[in-house]
Parts: C-alpha cells; sequence; structure tokens
C-alpha cells in the first residue's frame, strides 16, 4: 500500500493515490477516540471501506481502510473537536496533491521558487519514493495468495449452503448460523433460516423448496431450504471481517 502523505500534527497518513485516497482505520479510530475500529466500520456503506494488505513491522498484514467518502462520514459522526480539525487538513492536502502533484505549502512553494539545490532534494525524494512504492507493490504481489477468498467469490455464481460457507471459516453450518443469528442477520421461522427485514430484498439468499419421502406415513413432504447467492456470501464475507473473523485462505496474511 503506497503512502501518499504524512498528516502533520496527526498519528496518521494518507495512502493510495490522489485520486483515490485511503485512510488506515485503526488509525482514524485511535484520533477519534473511538473504542473499537470494527464498531466505527460498521457505520459506513460497504462501498466506503476496504481491506488492503500493507507492510508492517516486516510483514504484509491485511488492514482496513476508509475511503475519502468514509473518512468524512466517519468524521462528520464524531464529537470529537480534532475530527473537524482533521477534516480539514485532509481537504487541505488533497487539494493540494491535485493540484501541484505534491503538498505544496506556502513555505514549499517559496522555498522551491528560490532555491535550485531545494528542487533537486525534492526531485530525488519523489524518486526515492517511487522506487519504494514499486518495491513494496511487488513484495505484496509475491506474497498474496494466486486468488484470494474474494477472488474466488467473485468467480462463482452458483448458490451455495452454509455449510459450504462456514467451511470456508473451518467452522460447522450450526456455529456459522449460530452467528449470524447472534449479529442480527438470521432468525429461524418453522425450522428455515430467514433473513431480518433489514437485510431483505438485497438479493443475499434464495428459498429452494424440496420434496423429500416422509418416513413417518410413508408420503412426501416439502421443505424449504435457505441457499446463498454470491452477493450474500460477500455480505457474510464483510461482516465477519468486521468482527475479526477470517476465512482460513487468508488468516495467515492477517495481524
Amino acid at each position: 500500500m503506497n503512502e501518499l502523505q504524512n498528516i502533520d500534527g496527526f498519528n496518521a497518513k494518507i495512502y493510495g493515490t490522489a485520486e483515490n485516497p485511503l485512510f488506515l482505520a485503526k488509525d482514524i479510530a485511535e484520533l477519534i477516540e473511538h473504542s473499537r475500529a470494527s464498531e466505527m466500520l460498521k457505520t459506513v456503506d460497504d462501498d466506503e471501506k476496504l481491506m488492503q494488505p500493507i507492510l508492517a513491522s516486516g510483514q504484509n498484514r491485511n488492514m482496513w481502510f476508509l475511503t475519502e467518502d468514509g473518512l468524512y462520514e466517519v468524521l462528520m459522526s464524531s464529537k470529537k473537536p480534532q475530527a473537524k480539525v482533521f477534516k480539514k487538513k485532509v481537504k487541505e492536502i488533497l487539494k493540494s496533491i491535485r493540484k501541484h502533484g505534491a503538498y505544496m505549502t506556502n513555505e514549499v512553494i517559496e522555498k522551491a521558487l528560490t532555491s535550485p539545490d531545494f528542487i533537486i532534494q525534492l526531485a530525488t525524494n519523489l524518486k526515492d519514493e517511487q522506487e519504494k512504492t514499486a518495491m513494496l507493490s511487488q513484495q505484496v504481489a509475491e506474497s498474496r495468495p494466486k486468488a484470494d477468498y474474494y477472488d474466488r467469490i467473485m468467480k462463482s455464481k452458483s448458490l451455495v449452503t452454509i455449510s459450504q460457507i462456514a467451511e470456508d471459516y473451518g467452522m460447522s453450518a450450526q456455529a456459522l448460523n449460530k452467528m449470524l443469528y447472534e449479529l442480527k442477520v438470521q432468525h429461524k421461522v418453522g425450522g428455515q433460516w430467514l433473513l431480518y427485514a433489514k437485510h431483505k430484498n438485497h438479493g443475499y439468499t434464495f428459498s429452494e423448496t424440496n420434496v423429500i419421502p416422509n418416513h413417518k406415513d410413508g408420503g412426501e413432504k416439502v421443505v424449504m431450504n435457505t441457499k446463498w447467492t454470491q452477493k450474500g456470501r460477500v455480505f457474510i464475507y464483510n461482516l465477519l471481517k468486521t468482527e475479526g473473523i477470517y476465512p482460513t485462505i487468508e488468516r495467515d496474511d492477517v495481524a
């Protein structure tokens, strides 16, 4: 993950690019004195947060990041005075980077205009940073699994059972169903797990009708089973990550 800019006065950095800046969720939670980054992440939409690998303590770790919109959403919801100051500072930095290609304060601009040596140093620093970024990107690419869990989900179009999803996490279907119940995702009605109203109509599940033998009277009976779509599987994937629960394929890369 490329570090775009340090933010003076705050223990936080801007990552990504000027067009798509990212902010480490853990740093932002600490900045606004939020007790848990996972709880903070629940307040933003799925498209306002993402998990990316970052080099930390010599190892690549998957960490949660906020997009620019996600950052502003979190800061606007905070009552801490530093949230407003930080938001203003971020906007100032991004505006300068997008306009000049770097964070150009008045002092930096004046020095660049009067000192050729300073311009050379800026160019040297930029080159060093680009080489460092290229090296880190290569390390991340080499350490990342050939196809991570999310990629595998998106390549599949079929419906899956809760047992199949649970297996990805090394748990039983009963355990995963119970977890989704405790997280207020689903409840049991007539022997079938159904989504709560909040999660209905999003295309997460499909009720499948099956006719099976009724051993009691020798006839047949109709049973309803809930299967998950790939969209629903991604929903579970993102939900469990906010709880610190990862599929087994990703656990080696997570702190």
